[in-house]
């Protein structure tokens, strides 16, 4: 059975409530999309439409938001306005409760509805979201977890709107998926002017093949980098670039 918490150096996911739990590729997403946000600098335009350079999101937005991981992780590194949404009622519960304790609490809003039908008051600069995973597969007898895990809540396409109608103009989009669903996502998000920026082919170790991955979209076509990263090494220890993405959150490195 999984913890009923997960102890990171600058907070805690409690998660017995939650449908998903703290998942290794969630922590890598989380961190990677932080480092993103660390890294990058974001355009804003202003309402007269002059274009300001921010080293940072102004406003981050996660679709499903689970036990509030994302949010939490994103909140470290960045002083973003960031808001979740949820539509599983004890996972938002959870979140909020992981919120309320954390040191970011004041930057952080989170809503309980289904992003389908929900109005957002204002649009963002990044929407991330870790969606459902086996599209068509076989189900748990959990419904919650059904929503969690499968596209019974949000299916792909769904997922390509709200997030275009939710979007600044200059953007971001990122996104975790399992490998396999990647090429539909970007095939998607193409409909709708969002081009591929960046994609991060994940390996659970350095022998095995990609399971995840990792894709960064904006409105701007200027070719996709394609990077590669593995969880473990060849002695089933974690990787340097592993490493460097989750040391300032994970106890133990």
């Amino acid at each position: 059975m999984p913890n009923s918490y997960f102890q990171f150096k600058q907070f805690t996911i409690q998660q017995e409530k939650a449908a998903l739990k703290v998942s290794t590729d969630s922590c890598l997403f989380g961190a990677w999309a932080a480092e993103e946000v660390r890294s990058r600098n974001y355009e804003v335009r202003s309402p007269a439409n002059s274009l300001a350079i921010h080293h940072s999101p102004l406003t981050i937005l996660d679709i499903g938001a689970g036990t509030g991981l994302l949010m939490l992780m994103l909140a470290q590194k960045c002083d973003a306005l960031i808001d979740g949404i949820e539509i599983d009622e004890p996972s938002f519960q959870q979140a909020k409760e992981n919120i309320e304790v954390s040191p970011w609490k004041e930057r952080l809003q989170l809503f309980h509805a289904h992003v389908k039908q929900f109005s957002f008051s204002k649009k963002y600069d990044l929407v991330i979201s870790n969606p459902p995973f086996y599209e068509g597969d076989l189900k748990s007898g959990a419904a919650n977890r059904n929503v969690a895990m499968h596209d019974q809540g949000l299916k792909l396409d769904e997922l390509v709107q709200v997030v275009d109608l939710n979007l600044t103009e200059d953007g971001r989009f990122a996104v975790l998926l399992p490998y396999a669903r990647a090429e539909r996502m970007i095939e998607l998000a193409k409909a709708v002017n969002l081009q591929l920026q960046t994609h991060v082919q994940v390996k659970q170790t350095v022998k095995h093949s990609y399971f995840r991955s990792i894709l960064l979209f904006n409105r701007r076509d200027m070719g996709p980098v394609i990077e590669e990263l593995a969880i473990k090494d060849e002695s089933n220890q974690y990787t340097n670039e592993f490493i460097g993405l989750l040391k300032d959150y994970y106890l133990y490195l």
